[in-house]
């Protein structure tokens, strides 16, 4: 009889090591979703919101200003300084800073209550806008006869905080007619209701115009949220002298 001894192969652990394809895809993935969280809240703010409003053609030519043509804007800029959101006019030395310097600031509050913003601070003759949200200077105060014009800062709708200055405006988009703004200036409330919507170009002026057929306010901030592409307006109209 013959026999034959064969040697066991002896068993060797495997050690289990991540396959890099799989950090890939992992890499990938939080790239994809960063981006679409950027991107989505755009593409649905212009088709769904965007096209109801109306458009304003710029009464100035484009030959006029010198723009990025980046949706971001000039990204060496700092946007939440309000002299920075106007063109200079290179014809006159000091152009739109002179007219933002501050010759006495004044406080009252303002509230929107659908956005869920409670007695928002406002600034006349500021330009920070982490701080609070501004009135351009030489606009009608509340409750006279004119304009009062509001500026404030706005981001990409997730990170709308009502609290944060440099959130405050980033829904401001939502509001429709007949919503209601409400102001606390020196010690008299007034309640506005917004009569009308609309995109302008940055370098449009006109919406700092002055009608004294009666009192309005008019909120601006960049659009779409978390760009600097165009400017949202939106205008309301004192409902009553008191509220």
């Amino acid at each position: 009889m013959i026999y034959s001894y064969v040697k066991k192969t002896a068993n060797i652990p495997k050690i289990s090591r991540p396959k890099k394809k799989y950090l890939a895809i992992i890499f990938f993935s939080f790239g994809l979703i960063s981006v679409m969280s950027a991107v989505l809240p755009i593409i649905r703010y212009q088709l769904e919101y965007s096209i109801k409003f109306g458009q304003m053609i710029s009464p100035l030519s484009p030959k006029f200003y010198n723009r990025s043509p980046s949706v971001l804007g000039d990204l060496s800029t700092d946007y939440t300084q309000l002299s920075n959101w106007f063109v200079e006019d290179s014809q006159k030395p000091n152009g739109v800073t002179k007219i933002l310097s501050p010759e006495g600031l004044i406080y009252y509050t303002i509230s929107i209550p659908k956005l869920k913003i409670k007695d928002a601070t406002v600034e006349i003759g500021s330009m920070d806008l982490k701080k609070s949200l501004i009135q351009y200077p030489q606009t009608a105060l509340p409750g006279q006869l004119g304009n009062s014009v509001i500026f404030g800062h706005s981001v990409l709708p997730q990170f709308f905080n009502p609290k944060s200055y440099l959130t405050i405006f980033s829904t401001l988009y939502r509001l429709k007619q007949g919503d209601e703004i409400l102001v606390d200036f020196d010690s008299v409330k007034y309640k506005y209701l917004v009569e009308e919507m609309y995109e302008i170009q940055p370098t449009d002026l006109s919406v700092l115009e002055q009608r004294f057929d009666d009192r309005y306010i008019t909120m601006i901030t960049c659009t779409p949220p978390g760009t600097y592409l165009r400017r949202l307006v939106v205008k309301a109209r004192l409902q009553s002298g008191k509220n």
